[in-house]
């Protein structure tokens, strides 16, 4: 059986954990956004975005490698961030 193979974008979304001080998000909301006006605007948090193009059989086998690349290669720290993987 032939598998079929396909290029395939993943975008990997970094963003520090509920209770780690994110102090790019609080700049943002108090110097910005709040100084605006929109003040039912009540947190902002900052992420990281890195998109991978994975040649893989399938959707889910390209994020499982991805995946796989980040944790080996320590792209995020998982005590302190957490990371979403997703098909873009």
């Amino acid at each position: 059986m032939i598998k079929c193979m396909g290029d395939y974008k993943v975008l990997v979304t970094i963003q520090n954990k509920s209770g780690i001080s994110d102090p790019e998000g609080s700049t943002i909301l108090n110097d910005l956004v709040l100084r605006s006006g929109a003040d039912d605007i009540t947190e902002i948090r900052c992420t990281k975005g890195l998109c991978f193009t994975i040649n893989a059989e399938d959707s889910q086998v390209a994020i499982k490698k991805v995946r796989r690349i980040c944790d080996e290669l320590h792209v995020y720290n998982p005590l302190v961030s957490s990371a979403e993987f997703s098909i873009v």
